[in-house]
């Protein structure tokens, strides 16, 4: 970009007080324009509501008001049609879109700037913009949630070991594995939708730190913008960037949710395990080995957590020591939240469309079962037999190192071996062995129990279309 002329009216705001112009390096490193262009809409929005307000406040007059709005509304049309002509002097979107209104309507294009600041202005646009993105967002982590849910309704009631440590641990319904990472993305909504409302506060009126001087209607203002309620402290105002910081949060946090998922995926489809198959439209190859078929959108989305993370650090790290109202550093500010925000928008319509139409293998998942998975079902027996549990479970662990030592699973075992280890085995022992029933023992609220899992589907489907409501509460039936 060019260096802008030293005093060309309208194309900088701040040039009055300068005898030259910006030497063009520092012009680079100042100019923001790469970045916020895609606040443009949301500018446009807040300086035509600006505008009504300068109306109420008798600065403007009804004439020179319709003239502005319909000249913004001629902006805003070039910008839908990517017609909008930048120059070399627009040192922001702001600057951009101030200096479009003055050509296209006049002098009374420099009178919209009164009683703002662009310290209000920017901090406005960017909480218009967040406000739009996380609506988004939340459709499309809604749908990413449908698609976990699809697979528990479709994949019930086929069976799978259960991992802790990422060893073998005991058995569980399939559809209990993919809710577990169903409810995550339900607590992620319910903090994007408490987000959204520390989002929707309008900063406009604060000016630079002290407020206007203009006796502008805040209120009235912030109902033509649609925000809920309005920031009660001018300097706070415009410095406030808790919103974008936890906005990085969530996006982290969504990550390391998107992460785990991917992770287990990505292990279930290996040739080891076989668990799954993921479709050809949702996988890539090798550029050497013909045989490949890699899970690159699940490793994107196990990557893309840790940029989220780095985003999040790296604002705090902006945040942490500014003393003033406003800080050029804040200029930082939105860099990192379009970028968590495209991210995920790229990354969320590519996991659910992969796990929708993912093959899954009962009968691999099945075979794979180890029969130590039952051992707890095993001391669950001696316990019912009157054996204490701590006693149970060192007997059952002893039954489990001979199992070892003899290579023959406790499946195959009769009752003569079981009465060598301890003489509270009975002849009904082998009930204790049976997969489906050991699932279906786990019959508490929110167990892998066939009828408890059907519970949490129609929990989830509920939750689908009402995130903040509670899932489960407590009742006299529980």
């Amino acid at each position: 970009m060019s260096k802008p002329k030293p005093n060309d009216e309208g194309h900088t705001l701040w040039g009055g007080r300068f005898s030259s112009g910006p030497d063009p390096a520092f012009w680079a490193l100042n100019a923001s324009l790469h970045i916020d262009q895609r606040l443009a809409l949301h500018d446009v929005r807040g300086t035509a509501a600006w505008v009504r307000a300068l109306a109420r406040a008798g600065v403007l007059t009804p004439q020179e008001r319709d003239a502005l709005l319909a000249g913004l509304e001629r902006i805003a049309d070039e910008f839908r049609a990517g017609a909008f002509a930048f120059t070399a002097s627009d040192e922001d979107i702001h600057t951009a879109i101030e200096r479009r209104l003055k050509e296209l309507v006049g002098p009374p294009a420099l009178k919209v700037h009164t009683g703002r600041s662009r310290n209000d202005q920017v901090v406005t646009a960017f909480r218009l913009w967040l406000r739009d993105a996380i609506d988004a967002l939340d459709r499309l982590l809604r749908d990413l949630q449908a698609a976990l849910l699809e697979r528990a309704e479709a994949d019930f009631p086929h069976l799978m070991p259960g991992y802790t440590h990422l060893q073998q641990a005991q058995p569980i319904l399939l559809s209990h594995w993919w809710l577990a990472h169903f409810w995550p993305l339900h607590r992620d909504r319910q903090r994007l939708a408490q987000l959204r409302t520390r989002v929707d506060v309008l900063p406009l009126g604060s000016a630079a730190l002290a407020g206007t001087t203009v006796p502008i209607d805040r209120t009235a203002l912030a109902a033509d913008l649609g925000f809920r309620s309005l920031s009660p402290n001018s300097w706070d105002a415009v410095s406030n960037r808790d919103f974008a910081a936890e906005f990085l949060f969530w996006a982290a946090l969504l990550g390391v949710h998107l992460s785990r998922l991917a992770e287990g995926v990505i292990l279930f489809t290996t040739r080891e395990f076989g668990f799954f198959t993921l479709s050809d439209a949702f996988s890539s190859g090798s550029s050497l080995m013909p045989q490949k078929k890699n899970p690159d959108g699940f490793e994107l989305a196990r990557g893309k957590s840790g940029a989220l993370l780095a985003a999040l650090t790296g604002l705090l790290t902006t945040l942490k020591a500014l003393p003033s109202a406003y800080d050029k550093d804040l200029q930082e500010d939105k860099a990192p939240v379009f970028r968590a925000f495209d991210e995920l928008r790229a990354l969320l319509p590519v996991l659910a469309g992969s796990l929708r139409t993912l093959t899954v293998h009962p009968d691999r998942m099945q075979a794979a079962l180890d029969p130590d998975t039952l051992a707890t079902d095993l001391a669950d027996y001696l316990v019912e037999k009157g054996v204490p549990f701590r006693e149970a479970h060192h007997i059952v662990g002893q039954v489990v190192q001979r199992a070892a030592r003899l290579g023959r699973p406790i499946t195959q075992w009769a009752v003569e071996d079981f009465r060598a280890v301890h003489p509270a085995f009975g002849p009904d022992v082998h009930q204790a062995l049976d997969p489906q029933r050991a699932v279906a023992r786990r019959d508490v609220v929110g167990g892998t129990a066939p009828q408890r899992v059907q519970a949490q589907m129609a929990a989830a489907r509920q939750a689908l279309d009402d995130p903040l409501s509670l899932v489960h509460p407590i009742s006299q039936e529980d």
